[in-house]
Protein backbone atom coordinates (compact mmCIF):
# COMPACT_ATOMS: atom_id res chain seq x y z
CA UNK A 1 0.00 0.00 0.00
CA UNK A 2 2.59 2.46 1.25
CA UNK A 3 4.51 1.54 -2.32
CA UNK A 4 1.32 2.46 -4.33
CA UNK A 5 1.18 6.09 -2.80
CA UNK A 6 4.98 6.90 -2.68
CA UNK A 7 4.51 5.99 -6.53
CA UNK A 8 1.65 7.89 -6.87
CA UNK A 9 2.72 11.03 -6.03
CA UNK A 10 6.03 10.67 -7.94
CA UNK A 11 3.36 10.17 -10.88
CA UNK A 12 1.65 13.13 -10.07
CA UNK A 13 4.40 15.17 -8.97
CA UNK A 14 6.03 14.39 -12.87
CA UNK A 15 2.55 15.50 -13.89
CA UNK A 16 2.68 19.07 -12.36
CA UNK A 17 6.52 19.37 -12.99
CA UNK A 18 5.32 18.97 -17.08
CA UNK A 19 2.22 20.70 -17.12
CA UNK A 20 4.06 23.94 -15.10
CA UNK A 21 7.10 23.36 -18.08
CA UNK A 22 4.98 23.52 -20.58
CA UNK A 23 3.48 26.73 -18.80
CA UNK A 24 6.34 28.69 -18.92
CA UNK A 25 7.61 27.46 -22.15
CA UNK A 26 4.52 28.42 -23.52
CA UNK A 27 4.36 31.89 -22.04
CA UNK A 28 8.43 32.40 -23.17
CA UNK A 29 7.47 31.80 -26.70
CA UNK A 30 5.61 34.99 -26.74
CA UNK A 31 8.44 37.07 -25.97
CA UNK A 32 10.69 37.87 -28.73
CA UNK A 33 14.52 36.53 -29.34
CA UNK A 34 17.07 38.83 -28.14
CA UNK A 35 19.86 39.58 -30.76
CA UNK A 36 23.20 39.03 -28.86
CA UNK A 37 25.52 39.13 -32.06
CA UNK A 38 27.29 42.63 -30.25
CA UNK A 39 26.46 41.97 -26.55
CA UNK A 40 28.98 39.28 -24.39
CA UNK A 41 27.91 36.22 -24.20
CA UNK A 42 25.93 34.69 -21.25
CA UNK A 43 27.47 32.92 -18.10
CA UNK A 44 26.64 29.83 -17.67
CA UNK A 45 24.44 30.82 -14.32
CA UNK A 46 22.39 33.07 -16.24
CA UNK A 47 21.86 31.15 -19.53
CA UNK A 48 19.27 28.99 -17.67
CA UNK A 49 17.35 31.75 -16.32
CA UNK A 50 17.79 34.31 -19.19
CA UNK A 51 14.27 33.00 -20.93
CA UNK A 52 12.71 33.97 -17.42
CA UNK A 53 14.31 37.52 -17.11
CA UNK A 54 13.10 38.08 -21.13
CA UNK A 55 9.91 37.38 -20.22
CA UNK A 56 9.10 39.74 -17.10
CA UNK A 57 11.04 42.65 -18.80
CA UNK A 58 8.57 41.90 -22.30
CA UNK A 59 5.49 41.84 -19.60
CA UNK A 60 6.36 44.26 -17.07
CA UNK A 61 9.76 46.18 -18.46
CA UNK A 62 7.60 49.42 -18.66
CA UNK A 63 6.13 49.79 -15.30
CA UNK A 64 9.39 49.99 -13.64
CA UNK A 65 10.21 53.18 -12.27
CA UNK A 66 12.27 55.66 -14.75
CA UNK A 67 14.19 56.75 -11.38
CA UNK A 68 15.50 52.97 -10.73
CA UNK A 69 16.16 52.43 -14.14
CA UNK A 70 18.47 55.13 -14.52
CA UNK A 71 20.29 54.52 -11.45
CA UNK A 72 20.25 50.82 -12.34
CA UNK A 73 22.04 52.13 -15.58
CA UNK A 74 24.42 53.89 -14.23
CA UNK A 75 25.81 51.51 -11.80
CA UNK A 76 26.03 48.89 -15.04
CA UNK A 77 27.94 51.24 -16.83
CA UNK A 78 30.48 51.80 -13.16
CA UNK A 79 30.97 48.01 -13.73
CA UNK A 80 31.40 47.94 -17.69
CA UNK A 81 27.92 45.53 -17.34
CA UNK A 82 26.22 47.35 -20.35
CA UNK A 83 27.43 44.99 -22.88
CA UNK A 84 25.92 41.70 -20.97
CA UNK A 85 22.52 43.47 -19.62
CA UNK A 86 20.29 46.75 -20.11
CA UNK A 87 19.16 48.43 -16.93
CA UNK A 88 15.45 46.81 -17.42
CA UNK A 89 17.05 42.81 -17.49
CA UNK A 90 19.39 43.49 -14.47
CA UNK A 91 16.15 44.59 -12.11
CA UNK A 92 14.26 41.63 -14.32
CA UNK A 93 17.24 39.17 -13.03
CA UNK A 94 16.92 40.40 -9.42
CA UNK A 95 12.99 39.74 -9.32
CA UNK A 96 13.59 36.19 -10.68
CA UNK A 97 16.40 35.73 -8.50
CA UNK A 98 14.29 36.66 -5.12
CA UNK A 99 11.03 34.56 -6.51
CA UNK A 100 13.47 30.98 -7.06
CA UNK A 101 14.91 31.91 -3.61
CA UNK A 102 11.24 32.09 -2.14
CA UNK A 103 10.22 28.90 -3.78
CA UNK A 104 13.08 26.87 -2.91
CA UNK A 105 12.91 27.88 0.82
CA UNK A 106 9.21 27.14 0.88
CA UNK A 107 10.09 23.87 -0.62
CA UNK A 108 12.53 23.20 2.15
CA UNK A 109 9.91 24.28 4.83
CA UNK A 110 7.33 22.39 3.84
CA UNK A 111 9.88 19.22 3.77
CA UNK A 112 11.35 20.42 7.23
CA UNK A 113 7.31 20.82 8.44
CA UNK A 114 8.12 24.53 9.77
CA UNK A 115 7.29 27.80 7.92
CA UNK A 116 8.63 31.32 9.24
CA UNK A 117 7.40 34.47 7.62
CA UNK A 118 10.60 36.06 8.40
CA UNK A 119 13.03 34.15 7.01
CA UNK A 120 11.03 33.66 3.75
CA UNK A 121 11.06 37.33 3.85
CA UNK A 122 14.45 37.87 4.63
CA UNK A 123 15.59 35.33 1.86
CA UNK A 124 13.30 37.16 -0.74
CA UNK A 125 15.22 40.38 -0.16
CA UNK A 126 18.32 38.20 -0.50
CA UNK A 127 17.42 37.12 -3.86
CA UNK A 128 16.31 40.59 -5.33
CA UNK A 129 19.51 42.18 -3.82
CA UNK A 130 21.99 39.65 -4.44
CA UNK A 131 22.89 40.64 -8.34
CA UNK A 132 23.17 44.34 -6.44
CA UNK A 133 25.85 42.96 -4.43
CA UNK A 134 27.36 41.07 -7.35
CA UNK A 135 27.92 44.07 -9.07
CA UNK A 136 29.55 46.00 -6.09
CA UNK A 137 31.94 42.77 -5.86
CA UNK A 138 32.78 43.39 -9.65
CA UNK A 139 32.85 47.09 -9.53
CA UNK A 140 35.66 46.82 -6.94
CA UNK A 141 37.81 44.15 -8.56
CA UNK A 142 37.67 46.22 -11.92
CA UNK A 143 38.69 49.48 -9.82
CA UNK A 144 41.47 47.48 -8.42
CA UNK A 145 42.95 46.27 -11.67
CA UNK A 146 42.83 49.76 -13.42
CA UNK A 147 44.74 51.38 -10.05
CA UNK A 148 47.27 48.72 -10.60
CA UNK A 149 47.53 48.92 -13.90
CA UNK A 150 47.79 52.57 -14.44
CA UNK A 151 51.17 53.86 -13.01
CA UNK A 152 52.31 51.20 -15.99
CA UNK A 153 50.18 53.11 -18.81
CA UNK A 154 51.24 56.47 -16.93
CA UNK A 155 55.08 55.58 -17.34
CA UNK A 156 54.05 54.37 -21.70
CA UNK A 157 52.32 57.68 -21.79
CA UNK A 158 55.44 59.76 -20.93
CA UNK A 159 58.10 58.13 -22.25
CA UNK A 160 56.21 58.84 -25.52
CA UNK A 161 55.39 62.06 -25.22
CA UNK A 162 58.93 62.70 -23.86
CA UNK A 163 59.84 60.83 -26.91
CA UNK A 164 57.81 63.61 -29.09
CA UNK A 165 54.82 62.23 -30.10
CA UNK A 166 51.33 63.66 -28.76
CA UNK A 167 48.91 62.73 -26.41
CA UNK A 168 46.89 60.85 -29.18
CA UNK A 169 49.82 58.86 -30.11
CA UNK A 170 51.07 58.29 -27.03
CA UNK A 171 48.07 56.68 -25.98
CA UNK A 172 48.09 54.51 -29.25
CA UNK A 173 51.59 53.54 -28.11
CA UNK A 174 50.39 53.28 -24.35
CA UNK A 175 47.69 50.61 -25.74
CA UNK A 176 50.17 48.51 -28.38
CA UNK A 177 52.75 47.90 -24.89
CA UNK A 178 50.72 48.23 -22.15
CA UNK A 179 49.08 44.77 -20.07
CA UNK A 180 45.68 43.73 -21.11
CA UNK A 181 42.45 44.50 -18.41
CA UNK A 182 40.07 47.03 -18.13
CA UNK A 183 42.50 50.07 -18.41
CA UNK A 184 43.75 49.18 -21.77
CA UNK A 185 39.86 48.56 -23.07
CA UNK A 186 39.19 52.10 -21.48
CA UNK A 187 41.64 53.37 -23.51
CA UNK A 188 40.99 52.06 -26.72
CA UNK A 189 37.65 53.37 -25.96
CA UNK A 190 38.92 56.53 -25.80
CA UNK A 191 41.38 56.36 -29.14
CA UNK A 192 38.07 55.11 -30.80
CA UNK A 193 36.39 58.32 -29.64
CA UNK A 194 39.27 60.56 -31.06
CA UNK A 195 39.15 58.30 -34.62
CA UNK A 196 34.99 59.56 -34.59
CA UNK A 197 35.91 63.22 -34.32
CA UNK A 198 35.78 64.41 -30.58
CA UNK A 199 38.57 66.27 -29.36
CA UNK A 200 40.70 64.84 -26.59
CA UNK A 201 38.63 67.03 -23.60
CA UNK A 202 35.83 65.34 -24.84
CA UNK A 203 37.14 62.04 -25.14
CA UNK A 204 38.70 62.27 -21.98
CA UNK A 205 36.25 63.72 -19.88
CA UNK A 206 33.92 60.95 -21.31
CA UNK A 207 36.67 58.39 -19.81
CA UNK A 208 35.90 60.35 -16.80
CA UNK A 209 32.58 59.58 -16.73
CA UNK A 210 32.46 55.66 -17.34
CA UNK A 211 35.18 54.99 -14.46
CA UNK A 212 34.28 57.40 -12.04
CA UNK A 213 37.70 56.41 -9.77
CA UNK A 214 39.51 59.37 -8.09
CA UNK A 215 43.11 58.89 -9.33
CA UNK A 216 41.32 59.14 -13.12
CA UNK A 217 39.99 62.05 -12.79
CA UNK A 218 43.04 63.52 -11.08
CA UNK A 219 44.91 62.79 -14.55
CA UNK A 220 41.90 63.44 -17.10
CA UNK A 221 42.13 67.22 -14.95
CA UNK A 222 45.96 67.64 -15.44
CA UNK A 223 45.93 66.52 -18.84
CA UNK A 224 43.26 68.80 -19.57
CA UNK A 225 44.59 71.80 -17.77
CA UNK A 226 48.48 70.84 -19.70
CA UNK A 227 46.56 71.31 -22.97
CA UNK A 228 44.26 74.45 -22.22
CA UNK A 229 46.97 76.34 -20.42
CA UNK A 230 49.99 75.46 -22.55
CA UNK A 231 52.18 73.97 -20.23
CA UNK A 232 54.06 71.10 -20.18
CA UNK A 233 52.38 67.84 -20.73
CA UNK A 234 55.33 65.29 -19.94
CA UNK A 235 56.36 66.94 -16.77
CA UNK A 236 52.65 66.66 -16.05
CA UNK A 237 52.51 62.74 -16.50
CA UNK A 238 55.76 62.07 -14.87
CA UNK A 239 54.34 63.54 -11.68
CA UNK A 240 51.22 61.53 -11.95
CA UNK A 241 53.00 58.08 -12.94
CA UNK A 242 55.10 58.99 -9.71
CA UNK A 243 52.20 59.84 -7.38
CA UNK A 244 50.02 56.82 -8.49
CA UNK A 245 53.32 54.60 -7.75
CA UNK A 246 53.78 56.41 -4.01
CA UNK A 247 50.03 55.99 -3.57
CA UNK A 248 50.22 51.79 -5.07
CA UNK A 249 53.23 51.49 -1.81
CA UNK A 250 50.93 53.18 0.27
CA UNK A 251 48.03 50.97 -0.26
CA UNK A 252 50.88 47.30 -0.28
CA UNK A 253 52.17 48.78 3.00
CA UNK A 254 48.37 49.21 4.32
CA UNK A 255 47.39 45.84 3.51
CA UNK A 256 50.38 44.33 5.15
CA UNK A 257 49.63 46.10 8.43
CA UNK A 258 45.99 44.89 8.46
CA UNK A 259 47.09 41.41 7.93
CA UNK A 260 47.87 40.55 11.41
CA UNK A 261 44.64 42.27 12.71
CA UNK A 262 42.73 40.43 9.69
CA UNK A 263 44.33 36.81 11.20
CA UNK A 264 43.53 37.08 14.89
CA UNK A 265 39.57 35.92 14.39
CA UNK A 266 41.22 32.77 12.33
CA UNK A 267 43.85 32.50 15.13
CA UNK A 268 41.31 32.55 18.00
CA UNK A 269 38.38 30.32 16.34
CA UNK A 270 40.53 27.55 14.01
CA UNK A 271 44.61 27.24 15.16
CA UNK A 272 44.83 27.87 18.96
CA UNK A 273 41.89 25.27 19.91
CA UNK A 274 43.20 22.46 17.92
CA UNK A 275 46.83 23.63 18.62
CA UNK A 276 45.75 23.29 22.98
CA UNK A 277 44.26 19.85 21.78
CA UNK A 278 47.47 18.49 20.25
CA UNK A 279 49.07 19.48 23.23
CA UNK A 280 46.56 18.69 25.93
CA UNK A 281 45.06 15.13 24.43
CA UNK A 282 48.55 13.18 26.24
CA UNK A 283 48.27 15.14 29.46
CA UNK A 284 44.77 14.02 29.95
CA UNK A 285 45.56 10.59 29.19
CA UNK A 286 47.97 10.38 31.22
CA UNK A 287 46.40 11.46 34.04
CA UNK A 288 43.17 9.16 33.12
CA UNK A 289 45.75 6.39 33.24
CA UNK A 290 46.62 7.89 36.71
CA UNK A 291 43.34 7.55 37.89
CA UNK A 292 43.40 11.27 38.42
CA UNK A 293 40.34 11.84 35.96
Amino acid sequence: MLLFIAFAVSVGVIVVGIIVFKSVNGLTRVVPGEDRVFLDPLPKSLRLLWPLVNFVVFHFGDKFSAKLVAKTDLQLRLTSLTFLMNAQQFLALSIVASLIATLVTLLLMFALDMFSFWVLLGVALLGYFYPRIWTRDVRRRRVTRILKHLPIYLDFLTLAVEAGLNINGALQKAVEKGPDGPLRRELEHVLRDLKSGLNRTEALRRLDDRLRIKEVTNLVGAVVQAERMGSGLAKSLRFQSEQRRSERFQRAEKQAMEAPVKLVFPLLMFIFPITFIVLGFPIAMKFVQEGLL
